[in-house]
């Protein structure tokens, strides 16, 4: 009987160990992010300098463009989005970096983890495919002109940026229901500023080479195949412009090269990051952090240094203040 009570506690404690550790990993699995305590101060500094630029130059783009009779074109109404898209994106990762930065216990929850998978999905395909709209409005003013106002109206325009959103919800879902079941057993700690899918990996218990090219595929592919067309569109755009008077291809080509920049600099770290094997980088980190915070920092710097409607609009708003 001793012998009997003896094991059936101990398949009782066998039992709760198992529960514990399913709960664990389903509501308290902890990826510690790793930095140099040394440098947390500068870290603080600068993260929270940038995420004020990016906060106060998106919102000034969106204001301005909201209360000016002048920037009423489809281009500024996809502007617009845009700096709510990068205001979004900023806000979901730099908060969580910026508390992390001043604290010694660096991590986040897998529910926290989960949210910062959605979020980066969700609003880096939003960005991707109002760029595509954004590329195909330049293509519609230069190539075919004179049946702009036809081809984009109010319906075209609202339509191509519900379904950025309907299209990046999905993608943001397929992305969760890729990484909910994946089974977590430890060591929890990767050194890493965010939660992304790559280094997620690393801490799957299980084979995970074909996982990788699963990221490599849905992630990778579709960033590299939007740019590749991104950029020829482009080059056709470009090449339309020989037509133009001199006053109107200057014109063209600023708004142009505004928009190419900012496909290269949004493309070129997505690139960076999922076409690599899953094995991670010590450069991830540093292209994490430019494509979450430098990236829509300099997007509106780049289209109001380069766009003379815009700032004119931004001095009358001035005024008016």
């Amino acid at each position: 009987m001793p012998s009997l009570s003896r094991n059936r506690i101990h398949t009782s404690l066998v039992k709760n160990k198992l529960v514990n550790y399913k709960e664990q990993n389903k509501y308290h699995l902890y990826f510690h992010l790793d930095s140099n305590c040394e440098a947390s101060e500068i870290s603080f500094a600068v993260f929270l300098i940038v995420y004020l630029v990016t906060l106060a130059g998106n919102l000034l783009i969106m204001t301005t463009i909201s209360a000016s009779t002048a920037l009423e074109s489809p281009v500024y109404f996809f502007l617009s989005h845009l700096s709510f898209i990068d205001d979004c994106c900023s806000s979901s990762m730099t908060p969580k970096m910026l508390v992390d930065s001043l604290t010694m216990r660096k991590a986040i929850s897998s529910r926290g983890c989960m949210t910062q998978i959605f979020a980066e999905h969700l609003f880096g395909a939003a960005e991707i495919i109002v760029l595509m709209a954004m590329a195909h409005d330049c293509f519609v003013a230069i190539c075919k002109p004179l049946h702009y106002m036809t081809i984009m109206s109010q319906k075209v325009y609202s339509l191509l940026v519900g379904g950025a959103w309907a299209g990046a919800f999905v993608h943001a879902a397929i992305q969760i229901l890729f990484t909910v079941w994946l089974p977590f057993c430890g060591p929890n700690v990767k050194d890493h500023s965010m939660c992304d899918l790559n280094s997620l990996l690393k801490l799957v218990c299980m084979e995970t080479h074909s996982l990788g090219l699963f990221v490599t595929a849905n992630s990778g592919f579709i960033c590299l195949l939007n740019f590749i067309l991104l950029m020829v569109s482009y080059v056709v755009i470009l090449c339309f412009l020989r037509i133009y008077s001199s006053w109107g291809r200057c014109k063209a080509f600023s708004i142009c090269v505004s928009h190419i920049t900012m496909v290269i600099l949004f493309f070129a770290p997505c690139i960076l990051v999922y076409m690599c094997p899953v094995i991670t980088f010590s450069i991830d980190k540093a292209v994490a952090v430019f494509y979450t915070m430098i990236t829509p920092m300099l997007n509106p710097l780049i289209y109001t240094l380069r766009n003379a409607e815009v700032k004119n609009a931004m001095k009358k708003l001035w005024v008016k203040m």
